[in-house]
């Protein structure tokens, strides 16, 4: 073959594997159906619902990708219920391997609960299971499996519980804005990357050929940012490390969309429109917001809340919220959700007919940790870091006042009514180092309510905090708690290791919750990441800076970098529960506990068929 024949033989060939890569999917692949055409059912119509849960070679953004669909659809259908009437579901199990649905956030019987393991077996293939329980509450709130790793690969949808008394949030129209990630690599190849290489989709990292932008992002001196360099790497640190996982394989979607498939959500000028909200990411937590348009909050968590007008809200996983937007003329607007470490974005648009768009903004620039994510600044004081013999700063800093300081943590406290207001702002770490599965951790933890989050608060909008939430009537159950432990999130980047208390859930016992009680849960994150930590079956109180009228109700709570958050529980559900980080790839790697509700803390489970 002669050179000239040589180059063009394998340029034709080159050329028609590039067509064939950016070309339309579905021209090669007839029939294949797009992610994101979902419909909408009633499970507590007569005769109930089913479910057929299938693999699926589904279009996402355009691509055939190989999934988990219910119904037929990436994301599942909209389940609606009415409150006080009984669900109805059947699910019917279609693939090779067991499979579940959890119901997130709704009150019912554990063994409806649907976590293989700690509720119920599991549907094994070619099986069906009826879910039954009573419908006591009301919003919105979404479903999803609780088996291996099939969330990421589409097992997913949104719940609408309908109120039984009329509905204190005014509007005229409602739309369903499902938010999730998609990665077309098998998610347990993802996982094993992450074990294997620390950082291994982090591109973003700062390096020695993009000190010039580090030093114009930042204001430092070339001085200051090799110095700030040099103290991360002292703490085996990274300040990109925002995600563990990217847009570098990531494909962010809206109600199963591509950004540039861009799902249309149509309203009229002047109507109330009604975004019902859900996160159902496996790891991406989102910034949203609609350029031009005020949101007013009305539900977090299926939870009715005070109206709280902003520009901006951090979701995180499995988080959702009720917005009311209103649309003042004829046009369209940007419905926009950037993910935390900027690598990517999922986008809609909301207009009075299909068709139309608007500008979608630039993407900001990716946000770094400082040194308070990693407890290090607090009220003018600097602190050291404990690092357990792995690294940690080498040198010593300046103590903060003691003011407001709690004296140590609370392993296990019994006793008498606990405060309910005024709580301290911080609390010493400890002398407990967590051992292997905890590297590093600040010596202090605090109240960080009033953050909006890395990469927030600088661009002149309203952004939403926890502090601002508070319940729009004072929820059932609640009393001073009179027990309180703290628990630490632990976490070892390096070797991908999660857990709580320096332990994975493999390696732990259960919690124990005793039946009745009013009990409080310190969470200390000792790690660099935030976490959103979801419990089953119960509410959790969340200490927002209000009162026992009015802290805010919820199912999922994110705690950030160096965060002392507190929960109260009323402890009204027999059985044994759920308690996870819900970023998968955490609670698959560790991160996980299960509660057992007990007659006594010296005895066992309720046996709840007794």
């Amino acid at each position: 073959m002669t050179r000239r024949r040589f180059l063009t033989t394998t340029g034709s060939a080159a050329l028609t594997g590039y067509l064939s890569l950016i070309g339309p999917a579905w021209a090669a692949r007839p029939g294949i159906e797009k992610a994101g055409q979902f419909g909408e059912l009633d499970a507590t119509a007569a005769g109930g619902i089913d479910l057929y849960i299938e693999n699926r070679e589904v279009l996402v953004g355009g691509r055939p990708g190989r999934g988990i669909a219910i119904n037929g659809s990436i994301p599942g259908p909209v389940i609606r219920m009415q409150e006080g009437k009984n669900a109805l579901i059947r699910v019917h199990n279609r693939l090779s391997e067991s499979t579940s649905i959890h119901w997130h956030g709704i009150l019912l019987p554990f063994t409806m609960d649907g976590v293989p393991g700690i509720s119920f077996a599991g549907i094994p293939p070619g099986e069906t299971f009826t879910y039954r329980y009573r419908v006591r509450q009301n919003g919105t709130y979404w479903y999803h499996s609780h088996s291996g790793m099939q969330e990421q690969l589409g097992h997913y949808g949104q719940l609408i519980l309908e109120p039984a008394e009329p509905d204190p949030v005014d509007y005229d129209v409602e739309h369903s804005i499902i938010l999730s990630d998609w990665t077309f690599e098998n998610p347990h190849r993802v996982l094993w990357k992450l074990k294997t290489m620390e950082g291994y989709y982090n591109f973003q990292r700062p390096t020695l050929a993009n000190l010039d932008d580090q030093m114009s992002a930042i204001g430092m001196s070339l001085t200051e940012a090799v110095g700030k360099r040099l103290a991360w790497d002292r703490m085996r640190m990274d300040p990109t490390d925002i995600a563990d996982v990217t847009g570098a394989t990531y494909t962010y979607l809206m109600n199963g969309k591509a950004a540039h498939e861009n799902p249309t959500f149509v309203a009229r000028a002047g109507q109330k429109v009604r975004l019902r909200i859900v996160n159902a990411s496996a790891l991406t937590f989102y910034d949203f917001r609609i350029p031009g348009l005020p949101m007013t909050v009305v539900q977090a968590d299926g939870q009715n809340v005070k109206p709280v007008e902003t520009d901006e809200l951090r979701i995180g996983v499995a988080e959702t919220y009720d917005v009311v937007v209103t649309p003042p003329d004829d046009r369209a607007y940007t419905l926009f959700a950037e993910t935390m470490d900027r690598s990517g974005y999922a986008r809609g648009t909301l207009a009075p007919r299909e068709g139309m768009s608007a500008a979608v903004p630039m993407q900001r620039h990716r946000p770094m940790l400082t040194m308070a994510d990693m407890g290090m600044m607090m009220h003018g004081g600097m602190q050291s870091m404990q690092d357990n013999g792995k690294g940690g700063m080498d040198h010593d800093m300046s103590m903060p006042d003691e003011h407001n300081m709690a004296d140590k943590p609370h392993h296990a406290t019994i006793g008498s009514e606990l405060p309910t207001e005024n709580l301290p702002d911080r609390i010493a770490h400890g002398s407990d180092h967590h051992g292997p599965a905890s590297i590093t951790m600040a010596q202090t933890a605090y109240r960080r309510i009033d953050y909006p989050g890395a990469g927030l608060g600088d661009d002149g909008w309203r952004v939403l905090t926890y502090s601002q939430l508070r319940a729009l009537d004072r929820p059932y159950g609640r009393r001073p708690p009179t027990r309180q432990f703290d628990l630490h999130l632990t976490g070892n980047m390096h070797k991908y290791i999660w857990g709580f208390d320096g332990k994975k859930w493999s390696e732990s016992d259960m919690i124990s919750f005793q039946y009745g009680e009013r009990l409080r849960i310190n969470m200390i994150n000792d790690t660099m990441m935030s976490h959103p930590i979801h419990l089953h079956g119960m509410w959790m109180d969340l200490y927002a800076g209000g009162t026992l009228d009015d802290n805010p109700r919820k199912h999922t709570v994110n705690v950030q970098p160096s965060e002392l958050l507190t929960v109260d529980i009323t402890v009204d559900a027999p059985g044994q529960w759920a308690f996870h980080c819900h970023i998968l790839y955490h609670m698959e790697a560790g991160m996980f506990r299960t509660v057992a509700v007990v007659r006594s803390l010296k005895g066992g489970p309720i046996d709840v068929d007794a």
